[in-house]
């Protein structure tokens, strides 16, 4: 690994430390002054709104659990690092979030059936109002530190912070609303807290689990890396890109690329070698690149790749075709070529085939 990236991921792996000890700091205030006016209040809604600021400071714990494991360098066992730990530490964040979830809803229901009255007091009124001020400080601090070093686990906790400034605004309205009208929605609040910290938990599960299942690289980056490679000198085309994702920092693809067969195969090697590394100092990929010799001054074979297209995205648009050649055995042309088909046409190839047997023998009166 790279001087570069071993400051890059140190500088990543301290933000997301540092935000995880902020989150312990504040959460554990939070949590021990909201259960001790909810016990002295009896109040479920501010009861509820405690218990899930213990467990953002469990989750903030495991977030800075996460970072320390997760700048761990590569070994023997794991050649990739160790920067899927930052998705492990979300997904059981999001595992916590929802059990809470669910445990409060539950103690709300049982408030809904058998309500009790809250007692209204100035300081209740005090604690809520500086949660609602310490969580949308701690939401701006995540945004940024996310943003920053691109986090999906910050970014979350970002969310999970704004989350808890409309429950807890949802609280204070509650013990306020009974106090003047002596409308008991003390248990129905605490279910909406239920139900907030219940979706968050279920978007941050999909969040986490979809990388760590193996998600392709998102649109941006695509195109990123597609219109750079395809601007390079000597490249004439690309195709099949894939990419690996190994946690934050760590994303590996490959890529096929197509070049002109009659340029020197040791320039084409310099090319490709400068072409892997500006993917790396430019986007942060480790890219692999595949050489595809291509051939350019053949007409006819030029005459049988246009029409073979065409006939295909008269069938579909978004077909496209690469690695085009065409072999003669025995009196016949075998066409060989990679197709690539939309999602729609997956499993279905064997018919696009048939299809355009069908037309090119028509047209050319040829045996395909």
């Amino acid at each position: 690994m790279k001087q570069k990236d071993l400051q890059d991921s140190a500088k990543r792996a301290a933000l997301g430390k540092l935000s995880g000890l902020v989150g312990i700091v504040c959460n554990v205030g939070l949590a021990g002054s909201k259960l001790a006016v909810g016990k002295l209040a009896g109040s479920m809604s501010i009861t509820a709104d405690g218990l899930n600021n213990l467990s953002d400071a469990a989750s903030s714990i495991v977030t800075l659990t996460g970072f320390k494991l997760a700048e761990k360098p590569a070994d023997k066992e794991h050649p990739y690092g160790h920067a899927r730990f930052e998705y492990l530490a979300s997904l059981t964040v999001s595992v916590m979030i929802l059990f809470i979830g669910f445990e409060l809803a539950k103690s709300s229901v049982e408030k809904v059936l058998h309500p009790v009255a809250v007692e209204f007091s100035l300081l209740s009124m005090i604690v809520l109002i500086a949660s609602i001020l310490v969580k949308a400080g701690m939401m701006i601090f995540n945004t940024r530190m996310g943003k920053r070093i691109d986090s999906t686990t910050l970014i979350a906790t970002a969310a999970d912070s704004r989350n808890d400034v409309l429950t807890t605004a949802a609280v204070l309205a509650a013990t306020v609303v009974e106090h003047i009208s002596g409308w008991k929605i003390d248990g129905l609040m605490g279910g909406l807290v239920s139900v907030f910290i219940i979706v968050s938990g279920i978007s941050l599960a999909k969040d986490t689990i979809s990388p760590l299942l193996g998600e392709g690289a998102n649109t941006g980056l695509r195109e990123q890396l597609i219109g750079y490679i395809s601007s390079c000198p000597l490249v004439l085309g690309c195709h099949d890109l894939l990419v690996h994702d190994y946690g934050p920092g760590r994303q590996y693809a490959s890529i096929h690329v197509e070049i002109d067969k009659k340029i020197d195969p040791m320039v084409c090697h310099d090319e490709i070698d400068r072409i892997e590394r500006e993917c790396l100092n430019r986007f942060g990929v480790h890219m692999v690149i595949h050489y595809d010799p291509v051939i350019t001054d053949d007409a006819e074979l030029d005459q049988m790749h246009h029409q073979v297209l065409t006939i295909l995205q008269q069938i579909d648009a978004e077909i496209t075709i690469h690695d085009f050649r065409v072999h003669t055995h025995e009196g016949k042309k075998e066409l060989v070529f990679d197709m690539v088909v939309p999602s729609e046409w997956q499993g279905q190839e064997k018919n696009i085939v048939r299809e355009l047997t069908e037309r090119l023998q028509k047209e050319n009166k040829e045996t395909y």
